[in-house]
């Protein structure tokens, strides 16, 4: 994909830099990635338009999501997704906030806990964590690229404590070799290239399935491109593959965090473990799409 900055954006749209860094800022310009302090937008872009006050209720997945979003409607589907997706990869990672903490950070924007001790980078990583879906959402029927995968990284991970290690690269691939539940994982000198190359036999697939979107899933973590963060980066990229190739998209929920890990060690021997373990979070995730009437494939 062919990207221009703000200034050309800017003369482009015919309104002010500040104005086109506003909508880049507020997630309105879908593509648009973040290199450091510089907004990257996809060429083709086209100038946000004035959103609706009134409309339809859609019923599919991402334009509801998309519709919730854009509108701060609370209590509907994107407010549940914010909370369990951001409470349950966050747990599966670690964190220790309640499912009750993480929805009243996400509602009130405050923190309210009495608990003698926190670790601050939960709350960090779970106000981040807010922030990805949201990029996963504007971005969902963009085409998966490198620079959307480092962009959510860098979301991910920006304010906590690994970013004021200066070896740890915040939205970029790892420097210093690390292990995934005892395996080793791609050196760093070799992620950039098997990202790529994992890249572009994924999107070289017109018609993705479920077991595609899983396959992938499994390579990306095989490699473990960054310092940290790589489950949760790679369970974002499958909700987002899932909205964008029109598949039932799922939460992996903590409590099933042991068949997933299992599915994930075993699936390049056997593929009925972890195929299994989605299905259930589907069909989870298929309860709340019956209950705000939204549709989707079975």
């Amino acid at each position: 994909m062919q990207y221009i900055g703000v200034s050309a954006a800017a003369k482009k749209w015919n309104i002010s830099e500040r104005s086109v860094r506003n909508y880049c800022q507020n997630g309105r310009v879908p593509g648009a990635v973040q290199d450091k302090s510089a907004w990257l937008i996809p060429i083709d872009a086209q100038k946000p338009a004035r959103k609706q006050r009134s409309g339809k209720i859609p019923t599919d997945v991402l334009s509801r999501l998309k519709m919730e979003k854009d509108a701060g409607i609370n209590g509907g589907l994107y407010h549940k997704i914010q909370i369990d997706m951001t409470y349950n990869s966050n747990h599966i990672e670690g964190s220790r906030l309640t499912h009750d903490q993480t929805r009243y950070i996400f509602e009130t924007n405050t923190i309210g806990i009495e608990e003698s001790s926190v670790n601050v980078d939960d709350i960090v990583e779970t106000v981040n964590h807010f922030r990805c879906i949201d990029l996963l959402i504007d971005q969902a029927n963009y085409k998966l690229s490198e620079a959307f995968i480092k962009q959510l990284h860098f979301v991910l991970k920006t304010g906590t404590s690994d970013s004021r290690k200066n070896w740890f690269n915040v939205g970029d691939y790892k420097r210093l070799e690390n292990e995934v539940g005892g395996m080793p994982t791609t050196l760093p000198t070799k992620v950039a290239g098997e990202i790529k190359t994992l890249l572009k036999d994924y999107n070289s697939i017109n018609t993705k399935t479920l077991d595609d979107i899983i396959d992938f899933h499994y390579r990306f973590e095989k490699i473990h491109p960054f310092q940290d963060g790589n489950g949760r980066v790679g369970r974002l990229i499958m909700f987002k593959e899932c909205l964008r190739n029109d598949i039932t998209p799922f939460i992996v929920y903590d409590d099933l965090k042991e068949f997933y890990y299992r599915g994930l060690k075993e699936w390049n021997h056997e593929k009925g473990y972890l195929r299994d373990t989605i299905l259930t979070c589907q069909d989870r995730f298929k309860v709340y799409l019956d209950y705000y009437g939204i549709q989707y494939n079975d």
